[in-house]
């Protein structure tokens, strides 16, 4: 088939994933589109890339030099300015990332009402943030892939050191996080470290312009070099992993805006046990009891982060449930859905 995928987002090529961090929607569009490549099909992806490229089996192309007349499949990605842009396509596919509310303004609504693109969430969660009066030419749920590089790489083979990770948005409540570290779980846990793997440089412009409000929560972070707080900035997917491996549980609470998560997702694909709050979507990420918590509360979140970061068994056991549950969906699976979609 003919496969062609639309960005107005932020600068990115074929390339960038290997060599640069990049956001959960960046990253999952390379590998949806580098996993259709795979399976045979003509793909191009056209976005706001430096130059176009050739890269694993598929052309980059910049947005600004149009796109072709015809495809198979055509997933416009996110902007209302992408939905329609090619009438001639068997099968569009307006495919959303972020809570659907912004979906209810005219600029969105006018568009879907005249294109009738079937609309993709990520998650059950997620669809649930989209009116049913809205109008679509159907709704279909594909949960984003964990990767390949998540899914068979090579774990842990014993307990590591007490060492929790985030690797999220800094200003999804890692400032929440630091209090709780500081005042209910490095108490208990003086061995313990929490390792920061976050940054503005992952999201590109946008978060540079949020690069000062960033930068507040990191000097609350440094403020806590003495209890075991260290900040590392975002790295490379290839070098996440590396870290993941040496990483004995990941904290995240969970954000109203998270439709997905993919951090907590490849956390547990690596056997980290993980613990979040019923926020969100990240319930859909966590077996409560078995892969790692989901604490209704900041004392039942301490608590269980203090449990991990000190119990061996309790560790071995959550982080074999995590590899035996949490490994089964990846973008092979993700990508078929998309062609699915295609009668």
């Amino acid at each position: 088939m003919r496969e062609v995928l639309s960005d107005d987002g932020i600068r990115f090529d074929g390339r960038t994933l290997d060599n640069e961090p990049l956001g959960g929607v960046e990253s999952s569009v390379t590998f949806l589109v580098r996993e259709l490549a795979k399976r045979g099909h003509t793909v191009s992806v056209h976005n706001r890339c430096e130059q176009a490229m050739s890269c694993d089996g598929m052309d980059w192309v910049q947005l600004s030099d149009g796109l072709p007349d015809v495809a198979d499949l055509y997933i416009a990605n996110r902007a209302n300015q992408l939905i329609g842009l090619m009438p001639k396509a068997r099968k569009s596919v307006f495919w959303i990332h972020n809570p659907a509310g912004y979906l209810l303004k005219w600029r969105y609504l006018s568009k879907l009402w005249r294109h009738r693109p079937t609309v993709v969430f990520i998650g059950d969660v997620h669809a649930t943030t989209l009116p049913g009066w809205t109008p679509d030419g159907g709704r279909k749920v594909i949960p984003y892939g964990i990767p390949d590089m998540f899914r068979n790489a090579e774990v842990a083979s014993s307990a590591p050191a007490p060492r929790a990770v985030f690797t999220s948005n800094p200003l999804r409540s890692l400032d929440w996080l630091l209090n709780l570290w500081d005042t209910s779980i490095r108490p208990r846990s003086p061995d313990a470290e929490l390792h920061i793997f976050s940054g503005p440089a992952t999201y590109g412009d946008i978060g540079q312009a949020k690069a000062a409000e960033m930068e507040k929560v990191f000097d609350q972070a440094r403020g806590l070099a003495d209890k075991g707080v260290i900040l590392r900035g975002p790295v490379p997917k290839n070098e996440l992993i590396e870290e993941l491996r040496q990483a004995r549980v990941m904290l995240y609470r969970g954000d109203e805006n998270e439709t997905f998560c993919l951090a907590v997702g490849e956390a547990q694909a690596l056997g980290v046990p993980s613990i979040v709050q019923p926020i969100g979507s990240v319930t859909e990420r966590v077996i409560d009891g078995e892969t790692g918590y989901v604490a209704a509360t900041d004392n039942a979140f301490a608590d269980a982060a203090v449990k991990l970061l000190g119990d061996d068994d309790l560790w071995q056991a959550q982080h074999i449930k995590a590899l035996e549950k949490q490994r089964s969906w990846g973008w092979p699976e993700a990508a078929l859905s998309f062609e699915e979609m295609v009668s």
